[in-house]
């Protein structure tokens, strides 16, 4: 495959919750976030692969095919490639400490930053409360996720043809949810706890498809979204900050900034 030329370039860079092998995926903006930025880290932090739908219904598209050859051809070009296991591509974890050609399976590793600040990184689905004692109430809340993705899928067809970009009702309608809001905050508070317990500056995770950057008893709280709902990725700088990148906004705006200016021309004395 060929590696698009006109590319940015990280020091590290973190993406989970892609769910290939699911219809909610949206691999062609994800395929393109991948050819348009490079980096020495790349992390797959969990539900990279969904299993869960595969298992129900088998999906795979070009796209998905040409996500993972150029994941592959990244590895061994010399990016170091992790993959951190989640609970959707849990099938992956008696494999933990091995690795697949050049991608290293893991269920969680710590990253250190170039300002030297250490990351716990992993998944997040090991302190959700209803994946660990309620897991029929997680298959139960997943079949409802799958028919709301189908709706926001559809809406975003009908944007489309009107000439409006991408926008997710379906990550709209769960922010301005109360009782998904305090999940989400607890599930926050509770991530950020475990890395002060392990002495450690921050941890990075995914899980909830919620892109995050915010400080919480002194420790950094990083999550680096998703690819059915926001299409964000987290990123490392050079200098070791970091940052949430939200594909489908920064696509938008480059495509502002490429349009044309028009000028008027002077009127005729």
């Amino acid at each position: 495959m060929t590696i698009n030329q006109n590319f940015r370039k990280y020091r590290s860079i973190w993406i989970s919750d892609t769910h290939l092998g699911s219809r909610g995926c949206k691999a062609e903006f994800l395929l393109d976030f991948l050819q348009h930025n490079q980096a020495d880290h790349l992390y797959l932090v969990g539900d990279i692969i969904d299993g869960w739908a595969l298992r129900k219904r088998w999906y795979w598209d070009t796209f998905h095919d040409q996500i993972l050859h150029l994941l592959f051809e990244r590895a061994q070009r010399g990016t170091q490639v992790t993959y951190v296991s989640g609970n959707h591509d849990e099938f992956l974890r008696p494999f933990i400490h091995h690795r697949i050609t050049a991608i290293s399976l893991e269920d969680e590793v710590v990253h250190t930053t170039a300002d030297g600040r250490k990351f716990l990184v992993l998944h997040g689905d090991q302190f959700d409360g209803v994946m660990q004692f309620a897991r029929w109430l997680a298959i139960l809340g997943d079949w409802i996720y799958e028919r709301l993705l189908v709706v926001n899928n559809v809406y975003n067809r009908l944007r489309r043809r009107m000439g409006y970009p991408y926008w997710s009702l379906s990550a709209y309608l769960k922010h301005k949810t109360k009782s998904a809001v305090n999940f989400i905050s607890a599930f926050e508070e509770t991530l950020a706890k475990e890395a002060k317990k392990r002495q450690l500056d921050g941890i990075i995770c995914g899980h909830i498809h919620h892109a995050e950057i915010r400080e919480i008893d002194g420790v950094l709280y990083c999550n680096d979204g998703d690819w059915v709902e926001s299409c964000t990725a987290l990123v490392e700088e050079w200098d070791g900050s970091l940052q949430v990148v939200r594909w489908t906004e920064a696509k938008n705006a480059a495509v502002e900034v490429c349009l044309p200016s028009v000028t008027p021309e002077p009127l005729a004395a």
